[in-house]
């Protein structure tokens, strides 16, 4: 495996942690982040406890389809061939807001930026690389609903916003673990469980009932490890596990192979990207 391993949303939570882990692992680690001057800070915390480390960090906002494609550009320039993609980033939009490019911002930010991120560097990907989507548990009771994405005026609720792009996540990850079958390259996704960061207190009620179950972030980063870097894993695909590193079925929903499609074409269009078979 190629020792590049390129992951998104690195200033906080698992993504901190995963990274450090990556550079432990001896990986030459690219962050891709919105926030700078947060990811260098980053950068230095992890080189002081490894002096040895090679960490990069390029700018994308996953909000914004002219910044990821901006910074696919550079990447496949600097940093190639990629061993592992990390599409690690995620948000949730307490308000109705709409992205830049017109697109409900959590849908636009969790899964439309990672989906044309993950299709611009496809060619930069080695032979056996591995690809990690970081969903969420809550895809059980997410709902695709395509108005909801591109009408400014519909009705909007965090919660099922979340739900929704979380879901797309998992549609991705099985419609293009197919697309990839026999090629050598995996993808999965996961759930990291109840993540106690800084983002937790505005999501106490998406995830109230599960409060009890909150985990710190050092525990909330090992199944995207496992996936990035066990070797029992090599050559598995198109398969969603949980915060034990276990594979667990995916919501009946996200195993609809129409379901499927109509998101991939829908997403290639949105982005401007071909929606090849």
């Amino acid at each position: 495996m190629s020792a590049i391993a390129v992951i998104t949303g690195t200033t906080h939570g698992i993504g901190r942690v995963t990274s450090r882990e990556l550079a432990r692992a001896g990986r030459t680690v690219v962050m891709l982040c919105r926030d700078l001057p947060g990811a260098r800070r980053v950068r230095e915390e992890i080189l002081r406890q490894l002096p040895q480390a090679a960490i990069h960090v390029v700018h994308c906002d996953l909000a914004s389809l002219r910044s990821v494609r901006e910074c696919a550009a550079t990447v496949r320039r600097d940093y190639t061939p990629i061993g592992l993609l990390i599409n690690n980033a995620g948000m949730v939009s307490v308000q109705h807001r709409m992205s830049a490019d017109g697109f409900e911002l959590t849908f636009a930010t969790n899964h439309l930026g990672p989906f044309l991120l993950t299709a611009l560097l496809m060619d930069s990907l080695a032979p056996d690389a591995r690809i990690v989507n970081v969903a969420s548990r809550i895809h059980f009771r997410g709902r695709f609903e395509p108005e909801t994405i591109t009408n400014p005026r519909a009705r909007y609720a965090s919660r099922a916003a979340y739900a929704q792009s979380k879901l797309a996540n998992v549609l991705h990850t099985f419609a293009l673990a197919r697309r990839l079958s026999g090629s050598g390259i995996c993808v999965n996704c996961l759930h990291p469980g109840v993540v106690a960061t800084n983002l937790l207190p505005r999501w106490l009620r998406l995830i109230k009932p599960l409060l009890s179950q909150v985990i710190d972030v050092e525990r909330g980063a090992r199944t995207s490890l496992y996936l990035a870097l066990a070797a029992e894993v090599a050559g598995v695909s198109g398969r969603y596990f949980d915060e034990h590193q276990n594979q667990k079925p995916a919501a009946p929903l996200a195993n609809d192979l129409q379901l499927q499609e109509s998101l991939w074409k829908m997403s290639a269009e949105w982005v401007g990207v071909p929606a090849k078979p």
